[in-house]
């Protein structure tokens, strides 16, 4: 952060034969609580401890398949922690890495204490078992249900997907396929081809405009993120990536309302909105503002997957000289991510913080 720093200066293995790694394939299917597939692609996630890491995704009859680990052409979804290649202070830098601890171990000793689950903003998922499972094994692992949250707007699937017409849906579903094999270009034209068949179809204005992003094309990408906004305003997939794109801009005023407003209609599945919205508020100055956000982001991310936002909570706080409480904080930090980017910088500012405490604490002892 800019300017003047507040902070004071001062598990067991199975039989496997030697040698040999057997690949692990697993498949199923994913449900909404109506009986209904998903009629956008859900991402799976494999949840080991409190990491989740995103292997693949449903097609449009919701089912998925992959083998166990290989992540090839799979982007993190917007709500997992390994999204901190982008964003400083994440998991990523954690002793886990990109693998989520998987590189260095057989894959069936990796499943020891992990499940599946789906992940939809709006919708919370049942989860799957694999502490039991092994390679041999059959690899269908059953119906993933998705339920509705209570209280929250905001979601992931926009109803204007199931308002498309064939050819439009047709075309969208090509450009996902596409994507999964990094074809940009081809899945651009399917996009395009999609919104000009159908041009309040927000799903694919979204895709087309995750694809400009990629292609570098960032005003595009914009007028597409709005569109799919125009199209649906309670679809929250937008909202992220205009929000993203903002931030890397230092375009604060933009970070903050496109935040504000996706926070609005879903305050519980994107940390990261709330480490924006709180980063925002503290370039604008709004420095109770940004406290506010970074105490429910802490509050909204219970897995801790965003650890930066401790950071900036332990800055405005030191700012007010309430050191024990920025020095929870940034334990906070350390404990998610205790070999991140800036763990060395934050284990100097606690250090800092315990001597300036110390310190305090001495007259009052002496007095008595």
């Amino acid at each position: 952060m800019p300017g003047r720093s507040p902070f004071p200066t001062n598990p067991s293995t199975s039989p496997t034969t030697p040698g040999i790694e057997r690949p692990i394939y697993l498949s199923g299917r994913v449900m909404l609580d109506d009986g209904t597939p998903p009629p956008e692609p859900v991402s799976i996630q494999r949840v080991c401890g409190a990491n989740p890491h995103t292997e693949g995704y449903t097609d449009s009859k919701g089912r998925f398949s992959f083998e166990w680990g290989q992540r090839l052409g799979v982007m993190p979804d917007a709500s997992e922690n390994s999204i901190g290649n982008r964003l400083p202070g994440t998991n990523s830098g954690s002793s886990m890495g990109n693998s989520g601890g998987m590189s260095q171990r057989n894959p069936e000793t990796a499943m020891m204490g992990c499940e599946l689950r789906a992940q939809l903003a709006g919708f919370r998922s049942d989860s799957v078992s694999l502490t039991q499972h092994r390679s041999m094994d059959n690899p269908d692992v059953g119906t993933i249900i998705l339920h509705r949250s209570a209280n929250v707007q905001g979601i992931a699937i926009s109803a204007t997907t199931l308002m498309a017409p064939k050819d439009a849906r047709k075309a969208y579903e090509k450009g996902l396929t596409d994507l999964k094999k990094e074809k940009l270009e081809d899945a651009q034209r399917d996009f395009d081809k999609a919104v000009e068949v159908y041009p309040k179809f927000a799903a694919a204005w979204f895709e087309l405009g995750c694809v400009q992003r990629d292609l570098k094309n960032l005003d595009g990408a914009k007028k597409s993120f709005g569109q799919a906004l125009a199209a649906d305003p309670k679809y929250v997939k937008p909202y992220v990536e205009m929000a993203e794109i903002s931030f890397h801009a230092q375009k604060w005023e933009d970070v903050k309302d496109g935040t504000d407003r996706l926070l609005s209609l879903n305050s519980v599945d994107f940390p990261r909105a709330w480490y924006y919205n709180a980063v925002a508020n503290y370039e604008l100055k709004n420095f109770d503002a940004a406290e506010k956000s970074a105490r429910d982001g802490v509050k909204n991310d219970p897995g801790n997957t965003v650890p930066r936002i401790n950071q900036l909570l332990a800055a405005l706080l030191a700012s007010k000289q309430d050191y024990p409480g920025a020095a929870e904080a940034l334990r906070n930090y350390l404990k998610a991510a205790p070999n991140g980017p800036e763990a060395e910088k934050v284990k100097k500012q606690l250090a800092g913080l315990e001597q300036r405490m110390q310190a305090n604490a001495g007259p009052k002892e002496e007095q008595k």
